[in-house]
């Protein structure tokens, strides 16, 4: 059987009939249209949204694949899945090689200081 919400059908007559028992039938059909029309209030929000959405994107909306943006289509196992059984190849670095070992920066910066320079100051980055 459906489910409204997540909830199943016992679990929304519990809440109905706690909602009776707590509100009193005096007040329950206030309460029952109030919430009716707070309802009819968010689908029209959502139905003027998807309207604007429309106009924005123009013929592109009609072309966009709506159920695969859908979260509950998330699976992170299927992504890793796919993510690890990826058939382009990596693309290889290959270093450039002078034949000679190269020095690094704390060797260089090291010499240069040695030398009398002064230490490297960027501006930006203070």
């Amino acid at each position: 059987m459906g489910s409204l919400f997540g909830l199943s059908f016992d679990k929304l007559l519990v809440i109905a009939l706690l909602a009776v028992i707590i509100l009193g039938p005096q007040r329950l059909p206030h309460y029952a249209s109030q919430l009716a029309k707070g309802v009819r209030a968010l689908r029209d929000l959502a139905k003027g949204a998807q309207e604007r959405l429309r106009e924005e994107m123009g013929p592109e909306y009609d072309e966009v694949d709506w159920k695969k943006l859908d979260p509950r289509q998330y699976d992170p196992r299927r992504i890793i899945r796919d993510a690890l059984l990826d058939d382009e190849p990596e693309p290889v670095i290959k270093p450039v090689s002078s034949g000679a070992p190269r020095e690094t920066a704390y060797a260089q910066r090291k010499r240069a200081m040695e030398r009398g320079a002064t230490a490297p100051f960027d501006s930006e980055a203070t």
